[in-house]
């Protein structure tokens, strides 16, 4: 794995990768359906999961002019969840603070996501945070993470990311990026080792180990 640049950064996924939020995430989407008139259950949401819910939309053949509505109705189900981190996630954040640049690359809601790293006394630590409104495409499409890389002020081949979905696997070799995919609570791991990352750790606390190896 190792080559000429060193790693100066490390950019993380936050759903799935650093908040344990499957269950506030699906409880809000099966609230959602049912307030649509949409059949779907727990199943069809699984098989179906992307973290660019508008592909999650399709999916579900909803008409793009309720989009917003879904929108509005999945946020206001999310409000009654209380997602919490992942084991060790503070822990690993804290200690990779010490020896690289930190930034943050979600598909979440910008005012949910800043507002959870509060609530988790996160938000220091990372330099660069990149959510659904900062960039005119979503995941897989590598302009979240290039943002984040203009904002850190360094070159792709400096930096890696981790991310629990095979979307986050695809930004960052389309950003140029080397990825570390990780193996969450969400639906995604036949199709993220289906991408073949970099390398693929079971549980944020292997993060630091594997690093190592880059």
């Amino acid at each position: 794995m190792r080559n000429h640049h060193p790693i100066r950064a490390v950019l993380f996924d936050w759903d799935g990768t650093l908040l344990d939020s499957y269950h506030a995430d699906a409880q809000a989407y099966l609230a959602m359906f049912q307030a649509l008139g949409i059949r779907w259950g727990i199943e069809e949401l699984e098989r179906h999961y992307s973290p660019n819910w508008l592909r999650v939309y399709r999916a579900a053949r909803l008409p793009r002019a309720r989009w917003e509505e879904a929108d509005r109705l999945w946020q206001r189900f999310y409000r009654r969840q209380k997602p919490s981190l992942l084991p060790d996630a503070r822990k690993v954040v804290r200690q990779l603070a010490r020896r690289f640049a930190l930034g943050l690359v979600s598909s979440g809601d910008r005012s949910r996501v800043l507002r959870q790293l509060r609530e988790f006394r996160m938000s220091d630590f990372f330099a660069a945070r990149v959510c659904s409104q900062d960039a005119s495409h979503r995941k897989p499409h590598p302009e979240p993470l290039k943002l984040a890389l203009r904002r850190l002020r360094l070159k792709p081949a400096v930096c890696i990311y981790v991310g629990d979905a095979a979307e986050d696997i695809e930004m960052a070799r389309r950003a140029g990026v080397r990825a570390i995919g990780m193996l969450g609570p969400f639906p995604t791991h036949r199709r993220l080792r289906s991408e073949r990352p970099d390398a693929l750790i079971s549980a944020i606390a292997e993060l630091p180990r594997a690093l190592e190896q880059f």
